[in-house]
């Protein structure tokens, strides 16, 4: 009678947990002694994608005139800037940076500023209009609407990004205007610098997948073993195997 009594509480704590719509914690943060350190490069040893074409068909005072934007920024060593690379699936570890939860996006000549960003679950985008021109911001998880938001010159909007993965933003008004903005599962994840180096750190000991995304080329999966209180160093190259899109 004892079993069944239990059994009973906890599906009766189940069924009140489902029915309430509780999420469930995806990631624990705690206490890590014994962590270690990823760091390493991106490359990019592909072959160049052409320059993407830009005409500005409207507003041509603020947005300027035709030009070229380069898919993807490399040094001269084939060393990428602004890709973001995260491990995959950690469930538990060290604690948020809290400064990373407050994030901003410009609208800033007929361009968002910046083009690419990593923030964490939860953080909040606020979306500002520096231009003295209409810009309607549309943000998408895949196919979905995530916001909407029509912004004059000096005008702003909030979004608190809950869901983990990645959000295209688009204009309505100005069309080849686009930014992404990468929210993290875990605070395990960095951008490139001008260098293509990132560095990880506080990484508690096991194997991981190690996923690098860009822009053009899509998320690439390698694995990484991290040793306690050991660096682990990799070089993660990037080539066009997959169309431009996120990574989960």
């Amino acid at each position: 009678m004892r079993h069944s009594s239990l059994g009973g509480s906890l599906l009766a704590v189940t069924a009140a947990i489902a029915m309430s719509g509780a999420p469930a914690r995806a990631y624990d943060v705690v206490a890590v002694s014994d962590g270690g350190t990823i760091t390493g490069k991106v490359v990019f040893h592909d072959a160049l994608p052409h320059a993407r074409k830009v005409i500005p068909t409207k507003n041509s005072d603020v947005c300027g005139g035709m030009r070229e934007e380069q898919e993807i920024t490399l040094g001269g060593d084939g060393s990428v800037q602004d890709a973001i690379v995260y491990l995959k699936g950690v469930k538990a570890g060290k604690a948020w940076d809290d400064a990373a939860k407050h994030a901003l996006l410009d609208n800033k000549g007929c361009m968002y500023v910046p083009r690419v960003q990593a923030v964490p679950q939860g953080a909040t985008l606020e979306v500002v209009n520096s231009d003295p021109v209409l810009h309607n911001v549309h943000g998408f998880t895949g196919s979905d609407t995530l916001f909407n938001s029509a912004l004059w010159k000096d005008k702003h909007s909030e979004k608190v990004l809950d869901s983990p993965g990645f959000v295209r933003m688009d204009c309505d008004v100005h069309g080849w205007m686009r930014a992404w903005v990468y929210v993290a599962e875990n605070p395990y994840y960095a951008m490139t610098a001008k260098d293509g180096s990132f560095k990880i750190t506080d990484v508690p000991p096991g194997t991981y997948t190690l996923v690098t995304w860009q822009e053009y080329t899509g998320p690439v999966e390698s694995t990484v073993t991290v040793k306690a209180k050991d660096t682990a160093t990799v070089t993660a190259e990037i080539k066009k195997t997959s169309p431009v899109g996120v990574g989960g």
